[in-house]
């Protein structure tokens, strides 16, 4: 494999290459004004004679010239692609899920300014197909939700113990095409640089609690909220509701009858879901959370993208979920100066 070098390192070597084709042709200059030939050098007698003439009329100019120089070169140089660096850590910095971004390139060098605006050019074709797949995908679960409503009427005119089944299915579609239509509200929201509002996790957690207690209680269940100080995060309320949601609901699925499902929100801006299954290795999380992988966690009503819905909810609002297996647990972590 070739080693690359910088253009710095490339600068550096030209500039010693023309010293050096300036210092041979110096000394030439110096060599045929005062007459001298390779029997020169030989001539003992002439020998002390030619070495003050080359030290005084080509090593001095060299080091008085040359080594500084040299030194203001690499100086320019470094300067010169500072900018270059600059950009780079601007690009690093960027956040994960951010849409619209692109380099700026006022303060490029005018050579790097055809390759930034080849990048952004890039960037932007990128957006675009993102969002082209957002709006398919928005439209889908949009035209999905008309036939769905029909066949629930439809089922009213089956015989109840054959609608029963078909109902849970349609129920579960449904909840599908909702969490597609979540994703693509989140997407579209943080392409526009939605404002996010405060949301008090303690009273995000009991919400949740309450409106998914009466599932809880029709499969032997319960479900519990503990907490300490109550702790603020900046987000979307509908989208983190979902993300919790999903994570009670695989709990639920896990926790065998007469068993506890328990919220405990803190400490700081956390809240985890634990339950009293087998818990869930972190290996095991890294892969449920990629899309359509499903396991003993996974939401039965969404098609292996429950976990995976948590974890793009999260990476939206600038958190992450993590798994603890020693506690049985799947803990939503927020960062709280997220804008």
């Amino acid at each position: 494999m070739m080693q690359r070098s910088s253009i710095s390192r490339r600068l550096t070597q030209g500039l010693a290459l023309v010293g050096l084709a300036g210092t041979l042709l110096l000394f030439l200059f110096v060599a045929i004004e005062y007459g001298m030939t390779f029997s020169t050098f030989f001539d003992r007698e002439a020998l002390p004679r030619v070495i003050h003439e080359l030290s005084e009329h080509v090593l001095m100019p060299v080091l008085v010239l040359i080594v500084p120089m040299t030194l203001a070169a690499r100086w320019v140089i470094r300067r010169s692609l500072a900018p270059l660096a600059d950009a780079a850590e601007r690009v690093d910095a960027a956040p994960e899920m951010a849409r619209g971004f692109r380099i700026e390139t006022g303060q490029l060098p005018l050579e790097a300014v055809p390759f930034a605006d080849s990048v952004n050019a890039l960037l932007a074709r990128l957006d675009r197909a993102a969002g082209d797949q957002e709006a398919f995908a928005a439209d889908v679960a949009h035209e999905l939700r008309t036939p769905l409503t029909l066949l629930a009427l439809e089922m009213d005119r089956l015989d109840p113990e054959t609608a029963a089944p078909l109902r849970r299915d349609i129920a579960h579609m449904r909840r599908l095409v909702d969490q597609l239509m979540l994703l693509a509200q989140i997407d579209a929201d943080n392409a526009a640089q939605v404002p996010q509002t405060p949301i008090d996790l303690a009273e995000l957690a009991a919400d949740v609690a309450g409106r998914l207690a009466p599932l809880a209680v029709s499969q032997d269940r319960l479900i519990a909220v503990e907490g300490e100080a109550a702790a603020q995060v900046n987000g979307r309320r509908e989208a983190l509701a979902a993300a919790l949601r999903n994570l009670i609901e695989n709990a639920l699925r896990v926790t065998p009858a007469g068993g506890t499902v328990t919220l405990r929100v803190g400490p700081g801006a956390t809240i985890a879901v634990c339950d009293e299954g087998d818990g869930l290795s972190r290996e095991q999380l890294d892969r449920l959370v990629r899309r359509h992988r499903r396991g003993d966690h996974a939401s039965v009503d969404g098609a292996g993208l429950g976990l995976a819905i948590v974890a793009r909810i999260m990476a939206a609002h600038g958190g992450s979920v993590t798994a603890e297996p020693e506690h049985k647990a799947v803990r939503l972590r927020f960062v709280t100066d997220t804008k």
